[in-house]
């Protein structure tokens, strides 16, 4: 059952968005901000009324918006691509843009050029980008677009690409291809060192070249990896999380982008996946039976009652698959994951 709510118009989530933008994208120097993604999948499933009070609890860890360094423009951004010290910069370029030219025509010149660099920041900048995509499908405004301005910027400053992986054999299903992930070793701590470990990933998808197929195998991939959480998910509650909201966020922003860009998302969103999975991969599955089953409706009000970011925005992918196991899957995250408090 598909919660998504695209008619709300009681300005709950613009008041968030305009809270929100007061703020960096990131704390205690690379930790990432949630605040904008939580807001709007709220908002899209319901809980509008529910965003203000959210943020309250989480306002501790938002802090002030970062220095200006230098302007980024037509002529120098790639000199500036992925330098963390110029998120101003790269927020202040995408507002300029975005006030001069449609909001898609600017997504559909920056997403390839993004795109590689959609490891940065532990993926939450495509992320954040998925959920700004959402909300202006859903209504157009100045907060929803300043909102993708400071998303892009963050992708900007963030970008990270990962390159030389060695090819494994690959499986036919998304699900099979996650399962023959190879762990990395053990010893590695925080993201990108993790990410630097990864040196093999199997092949998968890699003979579709019709965007259409290329939609369908994204999804395919998402409800593998949110399906997975629900028995994998110990392996790292938080970090596991990614592997199905990066493409997720992919997936929610095909449509609004040429559909020539639909074959090459799907293989870095593949990646993207496959990369979180061998960083966080247990050692073993365990099997998880949810506490009776419940309706949509029903996880959402978990899922805000225990209020943890990683698992609203679980939840909120487990509701675009729909299914009892993406159900189940989100109510493991609530089981796994410390309440925000």
């Amino acid at each position: 059952m598909d919660t998504t709510n695209t008619s709300d118009k009681s300005g709950y989530l613009e008041e968030a968005l305009d809270r929100v933008h007061a703020s960096g994208p990131e704390r205690e120097g690379w930790l990432t901000n949630h605040a904008p993604m939580v807001v709007e999948a709220l908002a899209a499933h319901g809980q509008a009324r529910s965003v203000h009070r959210w943020l309250d609890l989480y306002r501790d860890r938002l802090e002030d918006f970062p220095d200006r360094t230098a302007p980024v423009t037509d002529d120098n951004w790639p000199s500036a691509l992925g330098d963390p010290r110029r998120i101003a910069d790269w927020t202040d370029h995408f507002s300029r843009t975005l006030a001069e030219r449609p909001w898609k025509d600017v997504l559909a010149e920056w997403w390839p050029r993004l795109l590689p660099g959609l490891y940065g920041g532990a993926t939450h900048t495509v992320i954040r980008v998925g959920h700004a995509v959402r909300a202006l499908e859903a209504d157009e405004n100045t907060p929803r677009l300043t909102e993708l301005a400071h998303a892009l910027g963050y992708w900007a400053a963030r970008h990270q690409p990962v390159t030389g992986l060695a090819e494994l054999p690959g499986a036919t299903t998304a699900a099979d291809a996650l399962d023959a992930v190879p762990a990395i070793e053990r010893g590695h701590v925080g993201f990108r060192n993790r990410l630097a470990a990864v040196r093999r990933l199997p092949v998968w998808a890699r003979d579709v070249t019709d965007p259409d197929t290329a939609k369908a195998r994204l999804t395919e991939l998402v409800r593998a990896a949110t399906h997975r959480y629900a028995t994998h998910g110990h392996g790292e509650p938080t970090m596991l999380v990614h592997a199905a909201t990066a493409p997720n966020a992919v997936v929610r922003a095909l449509d609004s982008l040429p559909r020539d860009q639909w074959v090459p998302s799907l293989q870095a969103a593949w990646t993207a996946s496959a990369a979180v999975t061998a960083m966080y991969a247990p050692a073993a599955a365990v099997a998880f039976s949810p506490p009776g089953r419940l309706t949509a409706e029903e996880v959402v009000e978990r899922a805000l009652a225990h209020g943890d970011e990683h698992v609203i925005k679980l939840t909120d992918t487990a509701l675009d698959i729909g299914d009892d196991q993406a159900l189940a899957a989100a109510l493991r995250s609530v089981e796994l994951s410390e309440p925000l408090a």
